[in-house]
């Protein structure tokens, strides 16, 4: 791909602030639409069993959108991809408040398309970060990036607090229409984005190479297998972590209060994240992410009292952090910049499509087996990326070996 300059980061470091605040704001929506979707799915649909329906039309929208997301920013550029995210989701907000206050379960549905839209964009968020940084400083800009997702936590964790009954008795239409106030305020931020399109000027531009070849290099395939695990285990996870909990006595507050630590844990230590990937290297972040999950399910094993609900869900949080962090820092050095559009676009429809499977799979898992078969069934995985690791460690040896005089 095109190397950047440390002289260059300044635009870098310009449009990683842009996309914190982008993160920060847009993604905050993705907290609102997680807690409230099958809450207000459940009050709207005739039958109990399609009340998680919206939130699953959002993930199979994401999943299709993200390869023509970001084929679709290859030809336009990010500001204007990013623009029509922030446009989808500020309908998905109105519709969704739309819906409550005429009561229509279609009508939310149809919202979930717009909101699935918004969701096929922002993944893309950590690999505009890297688009303009120079070599060094590219892991601290995805980590920089990532960590705006903390804030974003604690603001949509506010509206739903704050907001939700702002048009009683009409329930959550007040949090759904401050979604699409978010919208409108992220999409002021994005306007200053500065990601140019590639030019006839820049050498990676005639040089693109068919996608097969791409994607058969060993550092994309254990980049993109290791983001699809580490992403797919946090869901399988988290996703059943809550109903776990109440199964086992303990309050909705007290789950809360776990996935609120899960989500610090998850984004706080990108501001340091990418240092450490500087310092030590993207694999050996990586294999210490890898780690940590593994950790995760052995706690999640060992019992199910409050300590260590919280225990196993922190280091799910800063297992997923160190993993998807160096695995996207590892895919963004595999292709070149008229390549990154169809790399990135295969690579977050595999990691999203992953994340639906395992939500899916978690309630199926903790409905008929409990939660301790959530925790087995992760462990396959995290032993097949460590694996692949492992052997992308001694290749990479064995050809410093072979290419030295």
């Amino acid at each position: 791909m095109v190397t950047y300059l440390e002289s260059d980061d300044r635009r870098a470091k310009k449009n990683v602030a842009i996309l914190f605040f982008a993160q920060a704001v847009l993604g905050s929506q993705l907290q609102i639409t997680i807690v409230l979707s099958g809450l207000a799915g459940a009050m709207l649909a005739d039958t109990p069993l399609l009340a998680t329906l919206p939130i699953s039309l959002v993930m199979f929208t994401a999943v299709f959108g993200a390869p023509l997301a970001s084929l679709f920013m290859g030809k336009v550029g990010r500001r204007v991809g990013f623009l029509v995210g922030a446009c989808g989701g500020c309908i998905g907000g109105i519709l969704a408040t739309m819906a409550l206050f005429i009561s229509s379960f279609w009508l939310l549905l149809f919202s979930a398309i717009f909101t699935g839209v918004y969701y096929s964009f922002h993944g893309f968020f950590r690999f505009a970060a890297a688009d303009t940084a120079s070599d060094a400083f590219r892991p601290k800009a995805i980590s920089w990036v990532l960590a705006g997702g903390l804030v974003g936590a604690m603001i949509g964790s506010e509206v739903v607090q704050n907001f939700s009954d702002l048009f009683a008795p009409t329930p959550f239409a007040g949090a759904y229409a401050v979604v699409a106030l978010l919208n409108v305020l992220g999409a002021i931020g994005i306007l200053f984005l500065d990601v140019p399109l590639p030019t006839s000027n820049d050498e990676d531009v005639t040089v693109g190479r068919p996608l097969g070849v791409v994607v058969r290099q060993p550092e994309t395939i254990i980049a993109i297998l290791c983001g699809m695990i580490s992403y797919g285990v946090m869901a399988l996870v988290m996703t059943s972590t809550a109903l776990a909990m109440v199964e086992h006595g303990f309050t909705s507050g007290q789950a809360a209060d776990v996935v609120r630590w899960h989500a610090f844990f998850m984004f706080g230590p990108s501001f340091f994240t990418g240092t450490i990937i500087t310092r030590f290297g993207n694999l050996r972040v990586m294999g210490l992410g890898l780690l940590m999950l593994a950790a995760s399910c052995f706690i999640g094993l060992s019992g199910v009292e409050l300590g260590q609900f919280y225990a196993a869900l922190i280091f799910l949080g800063f297992g997923w952090n160190f993993s998807f962090i160096g695995a996207t820092t590892l895919l963004s050095g595999t292709y070149k910049v008229n390549e990154r559009a169809k790399v990135q676009g295969l690579n977050d429809f595999l990691v999203l499509g992953t994340v639906s499977m395992a939500s899916f799979l978690s309630g199926v898992l903790l409905n008929f087996y409990g939660w301790s078969m959530v925790q087995i069934a992760a462990m396959p995985a995290l032993v097949i990326a460590a694996l692949s690791l492992a052997w992308l460690v001694i290749y990479r040896r064995r050809r410093a070996v072979v290419t030295s005089p």
